[in-house]
């Protein structure tokens, strides 16, 4: 199955400074087989001229208005064809050239549904300052009542399961992506490998990344256990907070190199 093709959708909006290096990372990639699609959000500071540049590189490049993050990520969802899906936004870049090599190795095996890996958040003036370490761990049953969920630009999932189980849900405007972890894993059954490696370098910084809108988030976070029929009280998000604060403290000082 290494003739398995990889989508990877690429949501942008105004990231003139750091899209370039998300498309080299993109094109720098060992493994060929790679549909990349690009969906901005109706970008004015120069980022569709960098886009340009490798129009001829890119399958396909959606600009318009969105409504938020998640709405850009559902449409590439639906723009895409690959067997596999994966998303690397304007702030990532893969850790090394051999990501997706590493990910088709894995999704060979046609009884995996998904995998997923370690990313780390680094300084946004100093790519290999590391700030953050978020190191994952193979899934097992009540994870996600401590907070838990994969790296979202980490996670990579066939698009069937997609078709099975839709796309985010965008009455979730700050937790999508844990509550699609939820859906997948919880209801969807989904079986998937943990890949003990840094796959993904994320700048600090985002958008989420204010202490209002991390608030805002992990409220989210509660209703969508809470659907699930999780028995959380509001307790789950202090200790959603309080899981993340090792990540800041167990952490290498340099980003770590492997292949």
């Amino acid at each position: 199955m290494h003739d398995v093709k990889i989508s990877i959708i690429t949501v942008v909006r105004n990231s003139v400074r750091t899209i370039e290096q998300t498309m080299l990372s993109i094109l720098s990639q060992t493994y060929r087989n790679v549909e990349h699609i690009v969906v901005d959000g109706g970008s004015t500071d120069g980022t569709l001229k960098i886009l340009d540049r490798y129009r001829d590189q890119i399958s396909e490049i959606f600009s318009g208005p969105d409504l938020g993050i998640y709405d850009a990520m559902n449409k590439g969802l639906r723009l895409a064809s690959g067997d596999v899906v994966g998303f690397l936004n304007a702030d990532d870049v893969y850790a090394h050239e051999g990501v997706l090599k590493q990910v088709v190795d894995v999704m060979a095996d046609a009884r995996v549904d998904a995998c997923y890996a370690d990313l780390v958040y680094v300084d946004k003036d100093d790519p290999n300052k590391v700030v953050r370490y978020w190191k994952s761990q193979p899934y097992e049953d009540g994870l996600f009542l401590k907070g838990w969920m994969p790296a979202h630009p980490t996670f990579f999932v066939r698009r069937d399961v997609y078709r099975e189980q839709g796309g985010f849900d965008l009455s979730y405007r700050r937790q999508a992506d844990f509550e699609l972890a939820m859906r997948l894993f919880l209801k969807g059954g989904i079986r998937t490998v943990y890949i003990p490696q840094v796959l993904v370098l994320m700048r600090s910084g985002g958008a989420s990344s204010s202490l209002i809108h991390i608030l805002q988030g992990n409220i989210e976070a509660y209703r969508a256990c809470k659907e699930y029929g999780l028995g959380v009280t509001p307790l789950f998000v202090v200790r959603k907070i309080l899981s993340r604060v090792p990540q800041f403290i167990k952490r290498p000082q340099r980003v770590p190199r492997s292949s």
